[in-house]
């Protein structure tokens, strides 16, 4: 087996320069990390991550903490965790939350006793910087969910511009009758209703309803249903997450409502579903990958510089226009 030792004769260093190069926590001459980096691929080494865990008190994983494992947006953001963490030598343990804070709270004592390096997560409403987790210390970065301090890193969408675009969207192809539905369980559905209702406030509208229920399949079919059987039938229907819009999608297909001759549709996040449906369902996109990638940078940041400041990065989401939500 290929030893450090190994690695660092073919490149004509020491093997503590080599170990400060896969490490990545100290400055290079960018002549000596090629070296480095051609020996490790041409002697195919593969560092010992147990004896660097031994050695830091720390393992070389990092956790993922969701609140649903079956929403694709969560799906995505695992996948670009993994990939970035993997280049660093790091695997991620993922753990699903359900919107529940005794989960989430087990979960994150359950890194911290297994000294995972750092944890990403999209936490539950009812979780608090305060708590006896959070104060051990063990470096975080949230995704997705802000919370209420400048003591944490933070990577967010713009959720109440993202969902005034997409209102705008609906309004600007002729609809007039908005009804939207929105997540329960967390700041992202309040923000997103927050951007509908202003741009059906700038168009001098009010919605037909706007609906705040539990951010899964059945809620959306049911909210939807409760919509079609009401008095006043809308036009078009906003969604704040892709199982809402799945929801709906069932919903109208069961009432044999035409899209988006009858019905428009439009909602949060890409799907593999969403462009092979006919019509194929609007959407705002979310940046899955720069949120992953760069909550996982951030994250590697906070374990090698603990005192750093924080950072709250926001991203923007873009327009996927498609067949559900064309012009009137």
């Amino acid at each position: 087996m290929t030893s450090i030792k190994d690695v660092a004769k073919a490149a004509g260093v020491s093997t503590a320069t080599v170990s400060r190069v896969l490490a990545n926590n100290a400055p290079i001459k960018t002549e000596t990390r090629k070296r480095v980096l051609e020996a490790v691929a041409q002697l195919n080494y593969r560092p010992n991550l147990i004896a660097r865990s031994l050695r830091a008190q720390k393992s070389a994983k990092i956790g993922l903490v969701v609140s649903d494992i079956r929403n694709p947006f969560f799906t995505a953001i695992g996948r670009a965790v993994e990939d970035a963490s993997y280049e660093q030598g790091y695997s991620v343990l993922m753990c699903n939350t359900d919107e529940n804070p005794e989960k989430e709270e087990l979960y994150l004592n359950l890194l911290h006793d297994e000294n995972a390096a750092g944890v990403i997560f999209s936490p539950t409403q009812q979780f608090s910087l305060a708590s006896s987790t959070y104060k051990t210390k063990m470096p975080f970065v949230i995704i997705d969910r802000a919370v209420e301090s400048k003591e944490t890193d933070m990577v967010l969408l713009d959720n109440i511009s993202a969902a005034y675009d997409l209102t705008v969207h609906l309004l600007e192809n002729g609809y007039r009758k908005l009804a939207g539905l929105f997540g329960d369980v967390s700041t992202t559905g309040q923000e997103r209703s927050r951007g509908f209702h202003k741009a059906l406030k700038d168009y001098q509208l009010n919605p037909v309803a706007a609906y705040f229920v539990s951010p899964r399949i059945q809620q959306g079919y049911d909210a939807t249903l409760s919509l079609l059987n009401g008095p006043d039938h809308p036009d078009a229907i906003l969604t704040s997450n892709s199982l809402l819009t799945a929801g709906a999608l069932q919903a109208l297909r069961d009432k044999k409502v035409s899209i988006p001759n009858e019905m428009a549709l439009a909602g949060f996040d890409e799907t593999t579903w969403g462009e092979l449906v006919d019509p194929p369902i609007t959407v705002m996109a979310q940046p899955t990958e720069e949120i992953g990638r760069t909550a996982t940078e951030l994250l590697f940041q906070r374990i090698r510089e603990p005192s750093r400041s924080p950072k709250t990065i926001i991203l923007n989401g873009t327009l996927m226009v498609r067949g559900s939500s064309a012009k009137r």
